[in-house]
Parts: C-alpha cells; sequence; structure tokens
C-alpha cells in the first residue's frame, strides 16, 4: 500500500507532533510515523514527564517527613507505598500521552505505527519512506512524500566498560521503575538526570553517591548556581565523587563494586543499583539517512541549514539530532520554526534565551549566558543577585536557599544572562525568558510591579541590583 503526504514526520515526540500539528495549521498535508505503542517520545514515556512525577511524589514525601513539624502539622512518620507511587506515575504518562494521541486525531493526522526507513527520492522527486510494522515484521508499508521530517529522538549512552544490563546497570528508563528503594545507588554522571532521580531515591531513603568524571557537576550550568546546588544537595545527604573515571564493575549475586580512578588513586564503592546518566546520543541508525549519504557531524549530530534541511535535499531533522542541547522545548521550537519555514514564513529559534531546568529541589534554572562564558569571551558585564533568604514569600515557605542572579552588559543594560537556584526556579526562570527575547534591560525588570509577597519579587530586586539600586538587598 502507498500513500503521499506533502510531509512525513517520523518520530511523535515533543518534536515530531508539534511540527505535525503545525504543518496541518498550516495547510500542509501531514502524517506522522512511530515506532512505538504509545506517542510522546521519550519525554512523555520515559523521560520528563514521568521523572517529574516521581520527583514531586518523592518531595511530598521528604516533606512530610522533615518539615511538617516545622510548620506546627504533627504526624506519624511517614510511610512510603512504591507501587502506588509508581502507578500514579504511570498514570500521569497514560493522560498525557493520550492527550497527544487525541491531538493528532482531532487535527485529522494519520498515525503509522511503526519503523520508519528512508529509502531515497524517486524520478518524481518525491521522496519514498519504508514502513515495517511492528506488529508484522513483514508487512512493509511505502509511503511517498515531498519532504521528511526527522525528529527521532536520542538514546542514553553505556559506559566504555560497562554495558546496560536493564537489571543491575540501567538507564533512566529503569529508575523510574525500580521495585524497591535501593539501599545505595551509585549515579555515574552529575547532570540534569543523574541528579533529579538520584534526588527521587535519596528522598525516599536510598543512599545516593554520584560519581562525576569532571572536577564540577552541571558543567553548563553558572558555577556559582552549580556550587550552591551541589552544597544544598550534600546537606540532603547526596555524596559526590569528583573527577572520578569509571574503570569497572565486578557483580556479586544482587550486591555490586564499582571501581574508579581519581587523579591516580584508585577506589571501590558498594551498591546495588548503577544508573548510568553520562549523555545521550541522537537516534540516527537505522532510519537511513547515513546510507543515503546524509552529512553527519563527528559529535554525532546531523548537519541542517537554517531551514532545518539536512544535506539531502526534501529531508529535514530537528530536536536531539541536530546540534545544542537535547531539550523538548528546543525540538518543539525547532519544528515550528521548521514547517513554518517550508510555508515562506521568515522566522527563527532564538537560541540565546534558550533555558534549561534541573528539576531537583532547590530548583535550578538559567537561559543566556553563564559569568564563565562571559568572561572567556570577553564581554564586560555587571551583575545583579538577590538570596531568597530575604524574600518574604519564600521565607513563609521556610524555602530560603538559593537566589536570582542577573547578568547584564555593562554599557546597554541589555540583560545576557538569568540564573536561579531556589523554590519554583522552572516557573521562574520564564519571566527571565521572556524579558531576554524582547531584548530587554535589567531596568526594564526592576521598573516593572512584582506582586507582593510573591518569589517572583526576587527577579525584580535581582534586576535593580545589577545597577545597585536594590532596596531590599
Amino acid at each position: 500500500m502507498s500513500e503521499r503526504y506533502e510531509l512525513l514526520v517520523v518520530g511523535a515526540g515533543p518534536g515530531g507532533y508539534v511540527s505535525a500539528i503545525r504543518a496541518k495549521q498550516l495547510g500542509i498535508n501531514v502524517a506522522i510515523v512511530e515506532r512505538r505503542s504509545t506517542l510522546g517520545g521519550v519525554c512523555l514515556n520515559e523521560g520528563c514527564i514521568p521523572s517529574k512525577a516521581l520527583l514531586d511524589s518523592s518531595e511530598h514525601f521528604a516533606t512530610a517527613r522533615d518539615k511538617f513539624a516545622i510548620h506546627g502539622i504533627e504526624i506519624d512518620s511517614p510511610r512510603i507505598n512504591l507501587q502506588v507511587m509508581l502507578s500514579r506515575k504511570n498514570e500521569v504518562v497514560r493522560r498525557l500521552t493520550d492527550g497527544v494521541a487525541y491531538l493528532l486525531k482531532k487535527h485529522k493526522i494519520p498515525v503509522i505505527k511503526g519503523e520508519a526507513r528512508l529509502l531515497g527520492m524517486g524520478s518524481d522527486g518525491d521522496h519514498r519512506t519504508e514502513i515495517v510494522s511492528e506488529a508484522a515484521v513483514d508487512a512493509v508499508d511505502a509511503v511517498v512524500s515531498k519532504r521528511v521530517l526527522l525528529a527521532t529522538g536520542s538514546e542514553p549512552v553505556s559506559l566504555p566498560c560497562i554495558p546496560f544490563d536493564g537489571e543491575f546497570v540501567v538507564g533512566a528508563r529503569e529508575a523510574l521503575d525500580f521495585d524497591k528503594v535501593p539501599e545505595h545507588l551509585v549515579v555515574a554522571g552529575a547532570g540534569f538526570i543523574g541528579l533529579e532521580l538520584g534526588s527521587v531515591w535519596r528522598r525516599l531513603g536510598a543512599r545516593v553517591t554520584v560519581l562525576e568524571m569532571l572536577p564540577a557537576i552541571l558543567p553548563t550550568m553558572d558555577r556559582q548556581a552549580a556550587d550552591l546546588l551541589q552544597r544544598t544537595l550534600k546537606k540532603q545527604g547526596m555524596e559526590f565523587r569528583l573527577g572520578a573515571r569509571i574503570t569497572g564493575l565486578e557483580k556479586n549475586g544482587g550486591k555490586g563494586r564499582v571501581t574508579y580512578q581519581v587523579g591516580e588513586d584508585n577506589f571501590a564503592v558498594e551498591c546495588d543499583r548503577l544508573l548510568v546518566s553520562i549523555g545521550r546520543r541522537p537516534l540516527i541508525s537505522g532510519t537511513g539517512f547515513t546510507e543515503l549519504g546524509g552529512v553527519v557531524s563527528e559529535s554525532g549530530r546531523i548537519s541542517v541549514d537554517e531551514n532545518y534541511q539536512t544535506s539531502i535535499a526534501g529531508i529535514y531533522a530537528i530536536g536531539d539530532l541536530v546540534p545544542g542541547p537535547m531539550l523538548a522545548h528546543k525540538a518543539s521550537e525547532e519544528g515550528i520554526v521548521c514547517v513554518e519555514r517550508m510555508t515562506g514564513k521568515t522566522v527563527a529559534v532564538d537560541y540565546t534565551c534558550l533555558p534549561g531546568v534541573v528539576y531537583t529541589w532547590p530548583e535550578g534554572a538559567s537561559t543566556g549566558k553563564t559569568e564563565e562564558q562571559l568572561k572567556s569571551e570577553n564581554i564586560p558585564y555587571k551583575s545583579g543577585k538577590s538570596n531568597f533568604i530575604g524574600n518574604g514569600r519564600a521565607r513563609a515557605m521556610e524555602e530560603t536557599d538559593g537566589f536570582v542572579k542577573i547578568l547584564a552588559d555593562a554599557q546597554t543594560d541589555r540583560i545576557l544572562g538569568v540564573h536561579i537556584v531556589g523554590p519554583r526556579a522552572s516557573d521562574l526562570i520564564g519571566e527571565a525568558v521572556t524579558a531576554m527575547c524582547l531584548k530587554a534591560t535589567a531596568r526594564d525588570i526592576g521598573m516593572q510591579f512584582h506582586a507582593h509577597p510573591t518569589l517572583g519579587e526576587a527577579m525584580k530586586e535581582a534586576a535593580l541590583d545589577v545597577n545597585n539600586e536594590a532596596i531590599h538587598g
């Protein structure tokens, strides 16, 4: 069976399904291919959403255990029903993946289930894509389309010396479904995923040791913010071994002994789970892209132009497949811009305002340049800071760890970067992104109303502090 579309989107994650919906809104005849039984990609099924569901559940438990007494609430020691917690997480995922299916149905976008493999362009100038159904491997459909948009996402990278086994050595997917709280969880990698899932199981009672090969956690984050976050996580009981290169693993029954080096010294740590979160790689293998001669960089990303078109005419790529941070919201915006440019719109993604969030508690969020980047690029800047300990709402919440820091151009006062560690940093960063996209100055934020008492007042105070005008600092 053969069908023809103007656009075939491969992958129904945050990049793919958003692209398909926007394409349909623009009048493009579009279909989407997805190999999973459910829609939403890694983000909805085994990444962003389930991890946040467990982060919220574990934070509720930690709050009841450690903080209720501060508020005058006296309860017996809370207990964990892990199966109920995991069931709730699964229900959150189900509702959201069903929601994506509803959206595609609402927009009358065909969803083709199976593996997509590019076959090349025919003499008519259209691309042929082979679809192998998961239900019947030998049932092959050919889809003909003027254009193909690859949005297949990424997969976790294993340690060179220790492959994943799905039981003891696991990635994020398995770490979201442990059947019991580990006695000792070792996390390889101090990036966003490792710290978030490490936080979940630490709150629920596991001993958590983080082994990071680099000399600091969260290497892309502003150093002052990352260092504060590390100190706070250490106070919560998380252990860190920095500059640690993992060299091996010895398993004995249900336990393991992870060996690692720090400098010239050798160490070992025993654990009952090893979570590997050292990075992800683009899912290009199996798509047929490289077999057709598609250009892939040394870093494993697909090279694209300003339209997100690859080296093969009519084939486009977005999200984790192309350069830049592997973030769901980046993929979504790239997908929208990609299909809008197909219709002649002159739009672009402003990567200077791309936010990143680590959902530990306190949260860490940032957008724009870090102080380290500004210094290395010899950009004159000024800095303003407001600590949450001086914020009325944070005081009322008993959540005073952290700060808002705003970096602005020394001459123009234009905001160059904003870095937040503290309660609800993930929500607060939205104001900073909007301000930066509108080319706002620190004084622009400082002049605006911020309702009292709110956490957002820390943003205003930091903006005022950029020009030494802070009232409550």
